[in-house]
Order: C-alpha cells, then sequence, then structure tokens
C-alpha cells in the first residue's frame, strides 16, 4: 500500500523586505515579494526523505492563498513533490486561524491523506497552532516539533528535543506531524527539478469545491480581529562613548543606569 503525504506549505510576505497592512487591517501582500515560507520548507523536506524510503509514496503540498500562492506550490514541486493542491477563494480573504484550518481539514480530506507534515510555524503569523487545529478537525493524533521523524509499517516514530530533554514519541497513521528547522537541511531545487515542476499538476478548489459557506470563513467568519495598527517607531541612536580618558567612568554609569550592573 503506497503512502499518501499532505505538506501544507504557506505563501509568505518575504521578511527580509518591507511589510505593512492594507486598509482593511490584513497584511498587504501586493505591497511586498512573496514565497514559500521557509520553515515549511523543512516539512516539505522529511516528505521528502521518508518518500525516498518508501518507494510508491506519493507526496502532495497543499497551500490556501490568493493567486500569487502557487508559487509556493511550485517550490514544492520544483523540490520534487509530487502534486499541488491550490484552495484559492476571494471570500478566504482575512480568514483566521480557525477558519483557515477548518478549509485545511475539508481540503486534506478530499485529497485523501495518511500523514499531514507542517513545519513549526509561518514565518509571518509564527502562531505554531496549525498542526494541533487539524489534528483535533481531522480526530486523528498529533506529534509537533519533531527533530526526526521516520514512518514503517503504518507507525510514525518521532524525537523532540527540548532545552531539558529528549522525548521518543510513536503513534499510528493517519496522524498530524510537525517538524522544526533542526530536522535536516532543506534541499535546493536542481535545475532538472525546476523544470519538472513546471510539468506537474496543480489542482484548483474553491469553497465550493469543498462544501464550506463564506460566512464561515474570511473577515466575517473571523473569531479575532485587528482593531488598530500603529507603526513601529524609528531606531533611536544608540549612546556612543568614545576611547577617552573619560571613557571607563562613561561605560560604568551606563550600564548602572540602565541597570546592566
Amino acid at each position: 500500500m503506497s503512502l499518501r503525504i499532505i505538506v501544507l506549505v504557506k505563501y509568505v510576505p518575504d521578511a527580509a523586505g518591507p511589510r505593512s497592512f492594507a486598509d482593511d487591517a490584513t497584511t498587504d501582500r501586493e505591497a511586498a515579494d512573496g514565497l514559500l515560507s521557509e520553515l515549511d520548507e523543512y516539512a516539505v523536506e522529511q516528505a521528502l526523505r521518508i518518500a525516498e524510503a518508501d518507494a510508491g509514496t506519493e507526496v502532495t503540498a497543499l497551500t490556501v492563498g490568493p493567486e500569487d500562492a502557487e508559487a509556493a506550490l511550485r517550490k514544492a514541486l520544483s523540490m520534487g513533490a509530487d502534486k499541488a493542491v491550490h484552495v484559492t477563494d476571494t471570500a478566504i480573504h482575512g480568514s483566521d486561524a480557525l477558519a483557515t484550518s477548518a478549509i485545511l481539514a475539508k481540503a486534506v480530506e478530499q485529497i485523501g491523506y495518511d500523514l499531514v507534515l507542517h513545519g513549526m510555524a509561518s514565518t509571518d503569523g509564527a502562531m505554531g497552532v496549525m498542526p494541533a487545529l487539524i489534528a483535533e478537525r481531522l480526530g486523528i493524533p498529533q506529534m509537533t516539533l519533531l527533530t526526526e521523524v521516520a514512518v514503517e509499517n503504518g507507525t510514525v516514530n518521532g524525537r523532540r528535543d527540548s532545552d531539558s530533554a529528549t522525548e521518543h514519541l510513536q503513534t499510528s497513521l493517519p496522524a498530524v506531524v510537525s517538524v522544526t528547522d533542526q530536522s535536516g537541511e532543506a534541499r535546493y531545487p536542481s535545475f532538472k527539478g525546476i523544470l519538472a515542476a513546471k510539468k506537474k499538476p496543480i489542482q484548483t478548489l474553491d469553497l465550493a469545491d469543498l462544501g464550506i459557506e463564506a460566512v464561515h470563513v474570511g473577515s466575517v467568519g473571523a473569531w479575532s480581529a485587528v482593531e488598530t495598527i500603529t507603526a513601529r517607531p524609528p531606531r533611536q541612536t544608540g549612546t556612543v562613548i568614545r576611547h577617552d580618558e573619560d571613557a571607563s567612568r562613561q561605560l560604568v554609569t551606563f550600564l548602572q543606569t540602565n541597570r546592566f550592573i
């Protein structure tokens, strides 16, 4: 029996570029370059490693987002994913984590799965709650923040490392798993992989395809909302202590004033 892996990926604004909010208090995606969330690349990598160890495994990249989010799927396909599914609908705009998890869970069920893989969090929202939300909606076990993951004979084995302990975890399929940025360096797409990605299929779904009413998603269905936005204040010039005969006294005064000593 072949293993069906779904990797959830997100199209996010480039953290290295300028980011801003639109008039409706949502992220202005048109004002920033977008890309596949770096933390999701680790999930794609682990899916591909599992597939390489188990012939016949199929890896599907899944995302929810605007038309431009196809770029995230193409990146996953160029890394080696077999196919992709893009859920896009104008009514989705403004959805919070709860609504997004409902959309993703419906899409996962429709695609068919044995293992759902996530990154540890998205690089824009950084909430890290999606694996738990989707596992709850699907009614299956979850193992999160793994630094190692392997699948064998219908069982998922994982290792979770923290500052104080190392945990070895195990559950049966189907399951939801998230991996950290310590799980293994994500591969760079090869030239051959980039060319192949252009020919790989991307299925497009909307809310009607998933049987979800628009009133339950988007800004109207969100359980949380941004009320006000305040721009980050400009950086202030720091205290400069020049190398002269009074430098030692100035340094001690500065450290004492700021309670560093």
